[in-house]
């Protein structure tokens, strides 16, 4: 594990110290010590944050992948889908990862070899992934839950903040019911999620498939 200073994650992320405390607080950051944040979290916040773009709410963020998936988006009234519409129209990729990146907090864990099945079946996330993509199947566990559960799934399966860990925690205020419809769909969230990582060939095929999604919808 590598760590910076708080001054240096600044300045890395291009933001006040101030800032990168308020990320710490938020859990995008991992402080671990005084003044100390885990580089690889640093690497990731960079790396979904890209350039300076404000950040979509969760409601907003989950309605955007509701509308590139086909779905209705019927948390949102008609004149808040249609201004995202129009915006969605004008964005790349990139800036859509950027964007929507408020739609859960994300943490990730080291658990037991043993604990995999079992974590899986309290989660929700797009089925062959790997597979669709054209990626190698991997043994890491990525997928989505409440924010309240969080706390206890942890306890559960001992599982132990790790930011290079195999278990990527995805926790969202949103009805996992409205999620789990999304994650049935077809790609797209899955790609989202893709399009966040530090693996470049990940990273590559959930933009590339955000950006034919994106030419679809533009269409």
């Amino acid at each position: 594990m590598s760590f910076l200073g708080v001054s240096d994650a600044a300045e890395r992320l291009g933001v006040s110290t101030r800032r990168v405390q308020q990320l710490v607080a938020s859990g995008a950051l991992r402080q671990v010590a005084r003044g100390l944040v885990d580089e690889t979290s640093v690497e990731r916040v960079a790396t979904v944050r890209g350039g300076s773009r404000r950040a979509w709410s969760e409601a907003t963020a989950w309605g955007a992948v509701a509308i590139l998936s086909g779905a209705g988006a019927e948390w949102m009234g008609e004149r808040q889908r249609s201004r995202l519409r129009a915006r969605l129209r004008e964005l790349s990729a990139v800036e859509l990862v950027e964007r929507a990146r408020e739609r859960a907090v994300v943490t990730r864990y080291r658990a037991h070899s043993s604990a995999g099945k079992y974590l899986l079946a309290e989660l929700v996330y797009p089925v062959d992934v790997a597979g669709r993509l054209g990626l190698a199947d991997t043994n890491d566990i990525d997928g989505y839950l409440s924010a309240e559960d969080v706390a206890g799934v942890v306890s559960r399966h001992g599982l132990i903040r790790d930011e290079d860990g195999r278990v990527t925690l995805r926790a969202t205020t949103m009805s996992l019911d409205m999620v789990r419809d999304l994650s049935g769909r077809g790609i797209l969230l899955a790609a989202m999620d893709l399009a966040e990582s530090l693996d470049v060939r990940e990273r590559r095929a959930g933009l590339d498939t955000l950006d034919r999604a994106l030419e679809d919808f533009h269409g």
